[in-house]
C-alpha cells in the first residue's frame, strides 16, 4: 500500500520529469539541430575534442545557468542585481531581446519555414514564408498565453513527439550512412576545443537559460516543491537531465554529419540533415526531418515568448503578461519578414558582448553557498571586468579602433581562442573575495528561494528560536526586532518576501485569465447550443 511520503515522491518525481522534458524542448531549437552536423563534417579527425568543447559551451553552461537561477529563487534581473542597478536592469533586458523578438524568435520561424516548408512543397516566395510566419507565430503565442500550463504542453505532448523522431533520425542515420570522416578545416585542425567550444556558444542556449531557469522554478514551486534546497535539487534534476538528452542528440546528430557522403558539398546542417533523412528513408524522411524542425522551433518559440513576456510584465506591471506576449510575437513576425539580415548583423556583436558577463555571474553565484557567505565585491569587481573586456573584444570584431585597443587585450592567455577575458575576470573576482573578507560582514546564503531569514536560521547565525517565529508568521515587527542590529538586512528580507508574493499574484492573475477565456467560450457554447433547440 503507497504511503503519502511515498505518493508525494511519485508526484515529484513526475513533475521533475515533465519539466526535464520541457526544458529540452525550448532549449533544442533551429541551431541545436543543425550546428552539430556541420562540426561533424569539418571537425575530421578531431571530432571527439571539437564535440566536447561544443558540449561544455552547449550543454553543460545551459545546465549551470538553469542551477544558478534555481539557487537565487529569482529570475534573472534579481540575479544581475548582484551586479549593481545599472548592470542589474540592462544586462537582462540586452538577453531577453537578443533571445527574443530582435534574435532568435524571428530565426525559429525563418529556419522553419527554409528547412521544414520548402524542401517539401517548394514555395520559397515572400508572401508564402510571410504566411507561413504568421501562422508559426500565432501557434506559439497559444502555446505561451497560459504560462503555467506550458510546460505541461510541451513535456507532455511535444517533446515526446520530438524526442521519438530525432532518435528514428539518428539511428537509422548512423546504421545506414557509412562514409569515413574527410580532412579537418583550419579552425579545426589548430583549435579543435576551442572551435567546438564558441560552436557551442551560437547555441545561444546559455543565455537562454537564465530566461527559462525561472520557468522551471515556478513550475515546481506551482506543483508544491517549497523554497530552499529541495527546490534547488529539482530544478537541478531538471537541468541535468535535460543536459543529457541534449548530449545524446548533439553526439548523434555530430556522427551523421561524419558519415554523409560528401558532407563538404553542402551548405549548412540544414540542408546535410535533409539528404541524410531522405537517403536512409525516402519522402518519408524529408517528412520526419520536417517535423523535426518545426516542433522543435515551435518548442522554442513558445518558451522564448513566455519568458520574455514574464520579465517585462515584471518590469512594467502596467501591461498584462497577455499584452507582451502579443507585443512580442507581433515584432518577431514583422522582424522574421522584413529585415531579419539586418537585424542578426546587429544581434551578433550583442550576443558575443553579453556572453563574459552571463558566465561570470553564473560562475560566481554557483560557487557562492561554498564560502558559506554572501559575496559583494567579487561580484562588483569580477563583473566589471568582463564587461569592460567583453566591449574591446566586441569593438575590435567591429573594426572599430582595432589598432588602439587590441594591445590592451592581446596580451591576456586564450586571447586567441576568444577566452582572453577568463584570467582577468578570475584575478578580479579573487580580489573582490579578499574585499568582501575584509570590508563585509557574514552573512548566509540564501537558496532556492528562501528569504534572508531563512537562510540565517538553517546557516545558524542568529538566535534560532526568534528566527523561527519571524520565519513562520512573517510578522514585520518580529523581524524587526531580530534584526534590530541590522537593519539592511531586515530591509532585504521584507523586500524578497515582497517579491515572492508579486510572483504569486502574476501566477494567479495569468491563471484567472485563462479561466476567464474558458468561462466565455462556455458562455458561447451555451448560446450556440440553446439557439440550435429554438430553432
Amino acid at each position: 500500500m503507497s504511503t503519502p511520503a511515498s505518493t508525494r515522491s511519485a508526484g515529484t518525481t513526475g513533475t521533475i520529469a515533465v519539466a526535464t522534458l520541457m526544458l529540452f524542448s525550448m532549449f533544442f531549437g533551429a541551431g541545436n539541430l543543425i550546428f552539430p552536423p556541420m562540426l561533424g563534417v569539418e571537425a575530421g579527425m578531431g571530432f571527439p575534442l571539437a564535440i566536447t568543447g561544443f558540449l561544455a559551451a552547449g550543454v553543460l553552461l545551459p545546465v549551470l545557468s538553469v542551477i544558478a537561477v534555481a539557487i537565487t529563487g529569482d529570475d534573472i534581473y534579481d540575479l544581475a542585481q548582484r551586479g549593481g542597478k545599472i548592470f542589474g536592469l540592462i544586462f537582462p533586458i540586452l538577453v531577453y531581446l537578443a533571445i527574443g523578438a530582435f534574435y532568435a524568435l524571428p530565426r525559429t520561424a525563418v529556419v522553419s519555414f527554409s528547412t521544414a516548408v520548402t524542401p517539401l512543397t517548394g514555395l520559397d516566395s515572400t508572401a508564402a514564408a510571410a504566411v507561413f510566419s504568421a501562422v508559426f507565430f500565432a501557434l506559439s503565442l497559444a502555446l505561451a498565453f497560459d504560462p503555467t500550463g506550458l510546460v505541461d504542453k510541451l513535456g507532455k505532448y511535444l517533446t515526446p513527439i520530438l524526442l521519438t523522431l530525432l532518435i528514428v533520425l539518428v539511428v537509422l542515420s548512423v546504421l545506414t550512412l557509412q562514409s569515413n570522416p574527410g580532412p579537418a578545416t583550419e579552425k579545426y585542425t589548430a583549435h579543435p576545443l576551442s572551435a567546438g567550444l564558441i560552436e557551442g556558444y551560437l547555441t545561444m542556449d546559455s543565455l537562454a537559460a537564465l530566461a527559462f531557469g525561472i520557468m522551471v522554478v515556478s513550475s515546481l514551486r506551482y506543483k508544491g516543491v517549497p523554497n530552499g534546497p529541495k527546490l534547488v535539487r529539482g530544478v537541478g534534476a531538471a537541468a541535468i537531465g535535460a543536459g543529457a538528452l541534449l548530449g545524446v542528440i548533439y553526439v548523434g546528430l555530430g556522427v551523421v554529419g561524419q558519415r554523409v557522403p560528401d558532407a563538404r558539398s553542402y551548405e549548412d546542417g540544414a540542408t546535410l540533415l535533409t539528404h541524410a533523412a531522405e537517403s536512409t528513408m525516402g519522402f518519408a524522411g524529408m517528412v520526419v526531418f520536417g517535423l523535426i524542425v518545426f516542433l522543435a522551433c515551435l518548442s522554442t518559440a513558445a518558451g522564448l515568448i513566455g519568458a520574455t513576456s514574464e520579465f517585462f510584465h515584471r518590469i512594467m506591471p502596467g501591461i498584462s503578461y497577455r499584452s507582451w506576449a502579443i507585443i512580442f510575437a507581433v515584432i518577431s513576425l514583422m522582424v522574421s519578414t522584413t529585415g531579419l539580415e539586418t537585424v542578426l548583423a546587429i544581434a551578433a556583436p550583442i550576443i558575443g558582448f553579453l556572453y563574459p558577463a552571463a558566465i561570470t555571474l553564473v560562475f560566481l553565484t554557483l560557487i557562492e553557498p561554498i564560502f558559506r557567505r554572501k559575496l559583494h565585491y567579487a561580484f562588483l569587481f569580477s563583473l566589471a571586468v568582463a564587461v569592460i573586456w567583453a566591449a574591446l573584444m566586441t569593438t575590435i570584431s567591429l573594426g572599430w579602433g582595432a589598432s588602439v585597443t587590441r594591445p590592451l587585450i592581446d596580451w591576456s592567455p586564450m586571447h586567441a581562442q576568444q577566452l582572453g577575458w577568463v584570467v582577468p575576470t578570475l584575478i578580479a573576482a579573487g580580489l573582490g573575495y579578499v574585499a568582501d573578507l575584509i570590508l563585509r560582514p557574514v552573512r548566509a546564503v540564501p537558496v532556492g528561494g528562501e528569504h534572508q531569514l531563512e537562510a540565517e536560521l538553517r546557516s545558524g547565525h542568529r538566535d534560532s528560536e526568534a528566527l523561527e517565529e519571524a520565519v513562520v508568521t512573517h510578522d514585520p515587527e518580529v523581524i524587526a526586532e531580530v534584526q534590530a542590529t541590522d537593519a539592511e538586512e531586515a530591509i532585504e528580507a521584507l523586500d524578497h518576501r515582497i517579491d515572492a508574493i508579486e510572483r504569486e499574484r502574476t501566477e494567479a492573475t495569468a491563471r484567472l485569465e485563462a479561466l476567464d477565456e474558458a468561462k466565455k467560450l462556455a458562455e458561447q457554447h451555451a448560446a450556440n447550443l440553446r439557439s440550435a433547440t429554438d430553432n
